[in-house]
């Protein structure tokens, strides 16, 4: 009996396969490359078909349970039948402006859908421009992409649709949302772990996997890596470092503020509280490859303080710790020795990262007490130290710094991998 979980990332989505007892049995990835907006739906579609079923055998017909995280925040509307009617809107997507000032008027004070990059703005964004008969459902990419495994479309995780208006109290849409989008075309808000359904009979033929293989409400990205750290006590965070910057802090206490991007996920009795910063991983990609990262961080002393201070923003906007739309990057100058400039731009990162705890802790989170990492990030050992330094807590990084290491523990523990941790 094996447990798959399939992450869906910036660049690319990434399996996990794991047994009863956690070990991992396999895992792949698949690259997206530069995709034009028309080709994104297709190429998650055939991402999903592809790391399932390039699965050996033995592997793929015995898949017990099933689970996918997506980015959170990127919506596709569809038909009943899942067609895509307009290409996806991803996570980042800033365009609609006049939407989340209209969420900003009429939501719970403090919501993070009223962020322009919101999905409930995405929603209404994509509602104007489709009319009344455009789309039958809104969805995120996570629940699209279970949806097209179990052929049943319209559910969703209590993560995936916070940004959409979920109400965190009574874990349902709110009225409001309902007088903005019509809950009606919005996907119906279940926990993480949830068992959807079955595979559907003719997904299970065509993907070769076992027709009682069970699907799981997802969970976003950036959750899916905290629970694949295995942090469990309050104070403890991930700090996932791939193409952005996202903090996760286990909280005893739920804490808001959409003017700094700050947000709490249901977890059990807990909160999952946290931002993602537009700065991450992207920006040191402008420069330099994988071959140079490595080579010049060699060259480092993570010990001296970087007297360049950058904006290490891949284009104008940042979400958190500060939340302008307008925010310009800042990445000069830059100095003849490149191992001076990258010192610069991952101790940017790092104050970055150390100003969101900061704030976490302004409003009331547990106060940090350790910092686990994932993502291409956290195998850097230099950057590692700077971020320690500038933390003044441990920093390490995780044994599994996969997010689709996380789904597959979804897809294993279901709920109760948030009972564990409350």
């Amino acid at each position: 009996m094996y447990f798959i979980g399939i992450d869906f990332g910036t660049s690319g989505a990434r399996s996990c396969v794991i047994d009863a007892e956690g070990k991992l049995i396999a895992e792949d990835a698949r690259d997206f490359g530069e995709l034009a907006e028309f080709e994104r739906a297709g190429i998650w579609r055939e991402a999903l078909w592809d790391l399932v079923t390039a699965l050996p055998p033995a592997i793929r017909t015995q898949l017990s349970d099933i689970a996918l995280d997506g980015t959170s925040g990127t919506v596709l509307a569809c038909d009943e039948a899942l067609a895509p009617r307009h290409p996806p809107l991803l996570y980042n997507d800033d365009r609609a402006v006049d939407e989340a000032k209209l969420i900003a008027k009429t939501a719970t004070p403090g919501h993070p859908a009223a962020a322009v990059t919101s999905g409930l703005a995405k929603v209404l964004w994509l509602k104007k421009r489709l009319g009344l008969t455009g789309a039958r459902l809104y969805l995120n990419q996570a629940d699209w992409l279970s949806g097209l495994l179990t052929e049943r479309a319209g559910v969703s995780d209590y993560h995936n649709a916070l940004k959409m208006g979920l109400d965190l109290d009574t874990l349902k849409w709110p009225a409001w949302v309902d007088s903005l989008a019509d809950a009606g075309t919005l996907p119906t808000p279940v926990a993480p772990g949830t068992p959807i359904a079955t595979v559907s009979r003719s997904r299970a033929r065509y993907l070769g996997v076992h027709p009682g293989c069970r699907v799981h409400a997802g969970t976003t990205d950036s959750i899916a890596a905290f629970l694949a750290a295995g942090v469990t006590h309050s104070g403890d965070a991930v700090t996932s470092l791939g193409s952005t910057l996202v903090l996760k802090l286990l909280s005893d206490t739920r804490v808001e503020s959409t003017e700094h991007g700050v947000y709490s996920h249901w977890f059990g009795a807990r909160w999952l509280a946290g931002g993602a910063s537009n700065s991450g991983g992207a920006v040191l990609r402008q420069f330099f490859d994988d071959r140079q990262l490595a080579a010049l961080s060699e060259k480092i002393d993570p010990t001296v303080v970087s007297l360049l201070d950058y904006l290490p923003l891949p284009k104008p906007g940042e979400r958190f710790p500060v939340k302008d739309p307008q925010l310009s990057p800042l990445l000069t100058p830059r100095p003849a020795d490149d191992a001076e400039f990258l010192h610069g731009l991952l101790e940017s990162l790092a104050r970055i990262e150390a100003r969101g705890y900061g704030l976490l802790a302004e409003f009331g989170a547990s106060p940090l007490r350790r910092v686990e990492t994932a993502g291409g990030g956290a195998r850097n050992p230099a950057w590692t130290r700077i971020r320690q330094r500038l933390l003044g807590v441990p920093v390490a990084r995780a044994i599994h710094t996969e997010a689709a290491y996380g789904a597959a523990l979804l897809a294993r523990d279901g709920l109760g991998l948030f009972k564990s941790a409350s």
